[in-house]
């Protein structure tokens, strides 16, 4: 007779999504000393992965890919689930909670189709359905033309093979973690910053669920933790949506943060650029530097974040 698994992990039905997942058992494996069997993975198909011909912000955001998840667990079909820390939101249900916050991967964006975004050709179509990237890319570029780009990794690579564009950007993690590190071409993170907690996987279960918690705490990696949290701080004290071009990046160096941010109006043409540096779990500073953000941003700029003064 064959033991039932001890925890069951959710997952979205992608490639990557399931690469993640099977990374989270593998860690909760090794820290337990469980037998993979020991942990079921629970595929589950999100909306964000069944609707791809619309931009994401057009359809409900970020909870696209959490409300399938959250409703497993609060039905008890899955004892935890695993996620893109950066396609979660800043404001989730009282009931759940990040328990673990596995080591953070290559936080930096990859250009696909030239070596630099300075290096693009004159004019040319960039696909990217994220509003940071395009932003960023037209702040830049205001010469190159943004398209429309979802789906997943070789979705969006089959997309650019198609010529429906002539670059994309794709997240460096995501890449390594379905080997295929060495695609494309890092971007430098002094020049373009990251999405608000890219690179990192979480783990959510019911908050009431001590059990799971400690199965959870035991793959908690603590500096990735408090990276991801400030990052996230910052977003929340803007007010970010999906419609909202932000970008940031937290650095631990000992005990201390050094982060920098920087939020734009969806087409490029204004930037405001903070940073600041702080005690590690301090996060009265990332809400402070996103007052200050929004305090030196122009009215147009500022009214595409929620938290405006």
């Amino acid at each position: 007779m064959t033991n039932a698994p001890t925890i069951r992990l959710g997952t979205r039905r992608s490639p990557l999504a399931i690469a993640q997942a099977e990374e989270a058992r593998a860690r909760l494996c090794a820290a337990h000393g469980w037998a993979e069997c020991s942990v079921e993975l629970v595929p589950v198909e999100a909306s964000g992965d069944r609707i791809q011909d619309r931009p994401l912000a057009d359809i409900g955001g970020k909870a696209l890919w959490t409300r399938e998840l959250d409703l497993w667990l609060g039905e008890g079909r899955i004892d935890a689930a695993v996620h893109s820390l950066k396609d979660v939101e800043t404001i989730r249900p009282p009931d759940l909670t990040i328990a673990a916050v596995l080591p953070r991967a290559d936080k930096r964006d990859v250009l696909i189709g030239a070596g630099s975004v300075h290096a693009l050709p004159s004019g040319a179509v960039v696909g990217t359905s994220a509003p940071r990237r395009a932003a960023q890319l037209l702040h830049a570029r205001p010469d190159c033309r943004v398209v429309p780009f979802r789906g997943n990794v070789q979705t969006r690579l089959a997309k650019l093979a198609a010529g429906q564009a002539q670059a994309t950007f794709l997240a460096a993690a995501g890449l390594a973690r379905l080997g295929q590190e060495g695609t494309g071409h890092p971007l430098d993170a002094d020049e373009w910053l990251p999405a608000p907690a890219q690179a990192a996987i979480g783990i959510e279960c019911r908050a009431d669920d001590g059990q799971t918690r400690d199965w959870l705490a035991a793959v908690d990696h603590a500096p990735s933790r408090l990276e991801v949290m400030a990052e996230r701080t910052l977003l929340a004290a803007l007010g970010g949506t999906c419609h909202s071009p932000v970008a940031v990046l937290c650095d631990l160096a000992g005990t201390e943060l050094a982060m920098r941010a920087a939020i734009y109006t969806p087409n490029g043409a204004e930037k405001v650029v903070g940073a600041a540096r702080f005690a590690a779990g301090d996060l009265d500073r990332p809400a402070q530097l996103a007052a200050d953000l929004l305090w030196r941003a122009s009215p147009g700029l500022a009214a595409h974040f929620a938290a405006a003064p």
